[in-house]
């Protein structure tokens, strides 16, 4: 008697595997895709596309930790990229970013990543995303290194930023993505090749880089846990809409590192609340509950003026090296460094006459401000200009660095997205 061979269903959902490269950028790190290698469903726009990242990147994590994923267990590294050709003159590459929550099941699309910028330029060169031509032609005939001039349009604000990628020849003649290097940027540990990042116009001209329409405000902060009803504070939309108050006036000094911030959970809510109301004082949420689906923006940081403090990797700052300090708040922790986003609002806030930012680096006319943060100092540069009676920034630009850690496959649950 013949038998038939009959296949049983699966119990069970089998792993999916998509290209991915895992990339330092800055001092954030995150899993880079090229939009056109991702599932079908994933490459517009919505739940699937959020579920897959998520489940990528091992959230939501009860624990904080995301060790089923990519993630690490901090805002820095709970970040994801989609990389597509673009198609708007004179553009490169168009660069999306995602913010996944560690904890909760939500990726915040609302801004950018300034630290991960530094990788877009060389991961799409390395992904054959940038004209082969104008690869070849960023060396001269009778040199062995330049510079790549990437062009990339960023989606999630739509802004143009331009990365000078350092590129070499090889053995073969072929030219490469030169990541090795002697530049050091504070808050990560070794050193690679420098990648300068300027961000063309971080301000809409149609829309108002101080959206109160003042450089300084009285901020209501009632209800917020603080031993005062008001402080001052400087609301800019530049790179990331950012609130920037004293450090004295929230009873810190400005030279705080992590372990004094993020270990306090009665602090961390305080600040939490000041952030919420600042979003509603700069017209971003309609009250102060909307602040809970959109923990990107906007950022909370506070400014001193210039004091010499050890940083979190024991190295010593002296206040004669910078012009202030600077701490700021990433998805409710204290930042280990500095968010790029959040350096293009410092650059915008103290190359502007009057701003608490300007007074605390000094005050006057500035080009360029060299600001302490957690990890140790980094110099911005910036140009605004008063326009029509409205000020606009022109150009902000910070060097940066990035390295492929990993290129290859993730691996994702087919029954997860």
């Amino acid at each position: 008697m013949a038998q038939t061979n009959t296949k049983s269903k699966l119990s069970f959902a089998p792993q999916l595997s998509v290209s991915a490269t895992y990339m330092r950028g800055g001092t954030s790190k995150g899993t880079f895709f090229k939009l056109s290698e991702l599932p079908e469903r994933c490459q517009v726009a919505g739940e699937s596309r959020d579920n897959f990242l998520l489940r990528v990147i091992g959230s939501p994590d009860p624990y904080g930790k995301q060790i089923d994923g990519l993630g690490n267990g901090s805002s820095s590294t709970s970040k994801t990229v989609i990389l597509s050709a673009s198609d708007r003159p004179d553009h490169d590459v168009n660069y999306l970013f995602g913010q996944a929550n560690i904890a909760k099941p939500m990726i915040d699309w609302a801004g950018n990543c300034g630290n991960l910028t530094a990788a877009v330029g060389a991961c799409a060169i390395n992904m054959g995303l940038v004209d082969a031509d104008k690869i070849a032609h960023s060396i001269d005939d009778n040199a062995d290194s330049g510079i790549c001039e990437v062009r990339i349009w960023q989606e999630n604000i739509g802004k143009t930023i331009i990365a000078y990628v350092p590129v070499y020849k090889d053995a073969d003649d072929k030219v490469q993505v030169q990541e090795t290097g002697d530049f050091e940027l504070d808050g990560v540990t070794f050193p690679a090749a420098e990648v300068k990042i300027e961000f063309i116009d971080p301000v809409d001209a149609t829309s108002d880089m101080f959206p109160t329409g003042n450089l300084v405000d009285d901020f209501d902060v009632t209800g917020c846990g603080l031993n005062t009803d008001s402080v001052k504070a400087t609301f800019i939309s530049a790179g990331i809409p950012t609130i920037f108050m004293k450090a004295e006036d929230l009873g810190f000094t400005g030279t705080e590192l992590q372990g004094d911030i993020n270990s306090d959970g009665e602090l961390l809510a305080k600040l939490e609340k000041i952030r919420a109301t600042g979003g509603v004082a700069m017209g971003l949420f309609k009250d102060v509950s909307e602040a809970q689906t959109s923990q990107h923006i906007p950022k909370v940081a506070w400014v001193g003026a210039a004091q010499s403090y050890t940083a979190s990797s024991g190295k010593s700052v002296d206040a004669n090296e910078i012009d202030l300090v600077v701490r700021a708040m990433s998805m409710g922790q204290l930042h280990h460094a500095m968010m790029g986003t959040a350096a293009v609002a410092i650059a915008a806030a103290a190359t502007t006459q009057g701003t608490l930012v300007n007074q605390a680096a000094g005050a006057g006319e500035l080009t360029e401000v060299r600001f302490g943060h957690p990890s140790g100092t980094l110099l911005v540069g910036g140009k605004t200009e008063l326009v029509d009676g409205r000020w606009q920034a022109k150009k902000v630009s910070m060097s940066r660095s990035a390295r492929r850690i990993m290129v290859g496959e993730v691996f994702v649950p087919a029954d997860a997205f």
